[in-house]
């Protein structure tokens, strides 16, 4: 594979996936919402970030936008022989701002472009990749944005629409569109709970809606709320409200 050089719009929904190559994506109109290994941040105009190879990374296009994005493979010629050092660049996850002369470097890149006898080769690319690295603080952490704040209330409605199934972190994840290990991390982090506990509390307190709206059977009413069977739901109730559910109907009934 070479490189390949190509902009391109964004979709406005949330993408994610890893590709085994190495990628700078730069803003040119419009903003851009990524999460490259956890680490949140946006693409403005005349601003970038580095996507190491394989590494999983979601993103959103804000609006109408457009982005140069560089494709960079492990044999890449800017990244191979002489210019081996410049893979340290994609060590980690970044985000950057270009400065005036990068800004003009751009300009000229994109010039390339738009002209069929003069397509960017690669020391064009080289270039631009020396003078970020050049740019780069070798202490410098990763600069990120707090990351996104989960739809509690999405996630809510996911789990009352599907009460009567199995829901796994997974399901869960692909609803933030996250991967499992980064939802439950950020979960945890925002809320205090873990998954299981968010959608055992979910069930619990649809199930005490039941029992106290209606005269459904608590065998039912196990089944809708996703128990395996009353005594299932009996345990639960009790561990997590300190009462059974056949106490609270008779309550009811009173």
């Amino acid at each position: 594979m070479t490189d390949i050089i190509r902009l391109k719009p964004l979709d406005n929904a949330i993408q994610h996936h890893h590709h085994d190559y190495h990628q700078i994506v730069i803003g040119l109109s419009g903003y851009a919402e990524f999460e490259v290994g956890g680490h949140g941040g946006v693409v403005a105009p005349l601003s970038g970030c580095l996507v190491p190879a394989n590494v999983e990374h979601y993103y959103e296009g804000i609006g109408d936008n457009r982005q140069l994005i560089i494709d960079l493979p492990d044999d890449a010629a800017s990244l191979t022989g002489s210019q081996r050092e410049l893979r340290r660049l994609f060590d980690r996850p970044g985000y950057f701002s270009l400065d005036e002369s990068l800004q003009h470097f751009i300009q000229f890149l994109l010039h390339e472009m738009a002209s069929p006898q003069h397509a960017p080769g690669d020391l064009l690319i080289t270039t631009l990749l020396s003078s970020l690295d050049a740019r780069r603080d070798p202490a410098e952490t990763v600069s990120s944005r707090p990351a996104r704040t989960l739809d509690l209330a999405r996630l809510e409605r996911f789990v009352h629409a599907h009460l009567d199934r199995r829901i796994s972190v997974a399901d869960l994840a692909r609803v933030a569109c996250l991967s499992e290990a980064h939802f439950s991390e950020r979960f945890r982090q925002q809320t205090g709970l873990s998954p299981y506990q968010f959608v055992m509390r979910q069930r619990l307190e649809a199930a005490r809606h039941l029992i106290t709206s209606s005269d459904t059977p608590l065998s039912e009413i196990a089944e809708r709320t996703g128990f395996a069977s009353q005594s299932g739901l009996s345990h639960a109730f009790r561990r997590h409200f300190g009462y059974p559910p056949v106490t609270l109907r008779r309550q009811t009934l009173v």
